[in-house]
């Protein structure tokens, strides 16, 4: 077994990781979207491109398998930031192509899969350098610089765009903000090349590309097995129905003129109000829903869990409905969204790890459940863009409150217990909905 000790403290490169985890990935989800916006691209357009990006992080756990042919996890996590990096520098080349879209397209979806293979090597670094009492007493610490990329995405870089974009004007400003991304992957990617511990992959007759498929190959077998695992799949998918389309359309809103629906605020007021006071309120939700799911359990907690994630939401039928001005208004009615949203996040999480991962093949099968889960985001984003255009900003707001309705009624049908393939398959099975 391999022995989990760095020569460095932990606190040298597990901060520093985790946000290279989260800045790339909120440049793609979030950055990209209001770059769109502000270059004119219709809200359809804009969900529908970031949507096909997202599939990077859908379909990563088939090829996680791979990643084991190198001969250590930290070349995989540095050699990935190193090329997220100059990836995100092409978006900012690519904008000043005549065909710009396709082409920022096509290099915003090579940094999503830079950023998704990036997961993958970075979690498993952690695990690998990390003892188990160490790992819990960092695991805090992953979270909150995560989220840090999403508060200087947000709160630091959009700002400046808006700022920018007065100055310099939209592309320039959105060049600066990407030649910024880039150079501060490359950054930290550099200094992860000292920092981080090596994370050695183990060596078996095994690890060869036919003994990996076949790993594979098993491991997709037993997850499909597992009794009510498509109930589940369904589950999963639902889960973040209202909040795909919430989070794709919400930002587009907020930048959207008066005349047709939105509140007209600049690039640099949606940062002030989203990036910064509703993050926090994010950071604070997903803390709180964490002792709160602990203290009630998963099945007591869950349908509370799914309505903080979707009642919040009528703060945008609330803004649709009678647009204020004040940014304070405006500020304290997306923080109480982005709370809810990070309090009931956490029952999502913990479902998948506690009722689907279970098993043989624990590991691989969360990371098959969060392709799951990341497939049910980008199947609600896609369309969100449409329905919204179809609806107006006001009724599409009431339709995502609606798309809550499924998965709540769902959550109180299904079991709450591990889902792990019974050794005997041979033997009675008994129905999920009285089980539950």
């Amino acid at each position: 077994m391999m022995e989990k000790t760095t020569t460095r403290s932990p606190m040298a490169w597990v901060p520093t990781l985790y946000f290279a985890q989260g800045l790339p990935f909120f440049a793609v989800a979030l950055i990209a979207s209001l770059m769109l916006k502000s270059m004119g691209v219709p809200n359809d357009d804009i969900a529908h491109w970031t949507a096909y990006i997202g599939f990077a992080w859908v379909f990563k756990p088939l090829w996680s398998p791979f990643l084991e042919l190198a001969g250590s996890k930290k070349v995989i996590v540095v050699g990935f930031q190193l090329a997220g990096g100059a990836c995100l520098g092409l978006v900012a080349l690519a904008l000043q192509l005549p065909f710009w879209l396709s082409a920022c397209v096509a290099v915003l979806a090579l940094v999503a899969i830079c950023s998704a293979t990036h997961d993958i090597a970075c979690d498993g670094l952690y695990i690998a350098s990390l003892s188990e009492k160490q790992q819990a007493e960092y695991a805090g610490w992953t979270g909150t610089f995560f989220n840090a990329g999403r508060f200087i995405s947000l709160g630091g870089l959009v700002i400046l765009a808006g700022y920018l974009e007065k100055s310099q004007g939209v592309v320039p400003a959105w060049t600066i903000i990407f030649c910024i991304l880039a150079a501060t992957m490359v950054a930290l990617g550099l200094y992860h090349s000292w920092a981080l511990p090596p994370a050695w992959n183990v060596v078996t007759p095994d690890t060869t590309a036919a003994g990996i498929a076949r790993t594979l190959k098993d491991v997709i077998i037993d997850y499909v097995n597992k009794p009510g695992i498509w109930v589940s799949i369904v589950f999963i998918i639902l889960f973040r129905a209202g909040e795909a389309q919430i989070q794709t359309i919400g930002p587009l809103f907020l930048r959207e003129a008066r005349n047709l629906g939105g509140l007209g605020l600049t690039t640099s007021e949606v940062g002030a109000v989203y990036g910064t006071t509703g993050t926090i309120a994010f950071i604070i939700g997903s803390i709180a829903g964490g002792y709160f799911t602990s203290w009630l359990s998963l099945k007591r907690a869950i349908l509370w869990l799914i309505l903080a994630v979707n009642l919040p939401n009528v703060a945008f039928y609330f803004l649709s409905t009678y647009q204020p001005t004040d940014l304070a208004v405006i500020g304290v009615a997306l923080s109480a969204e982005m709370f809810g949203y990070g309090f009931g996040f956490v029952g999502i999480i913990l479902y998948m790890m506690q009722v689907v991962a279970p098993g043989k093949y624990q590991t691989a099968h969360y990371a098959f459940s969060t392709g799951v889960m990341q497939l049910g985001f980008v199947l609600f984003k896609y369309v969100s863009g449409n329905i919204q255009l179809a609806l107006g900003y006001q009724k599409f707001f009431i339709w995502v409150l609606i798309s809550a309705i499924p998965v709540a009624v769902l959550s109180q049908l299904i079991p709450m217990t591990s889902r792990a393939a019974r050794p005997d398959a041979a033997a009675p099975t008994q129905d999920p909905v009285a089980a539950s």
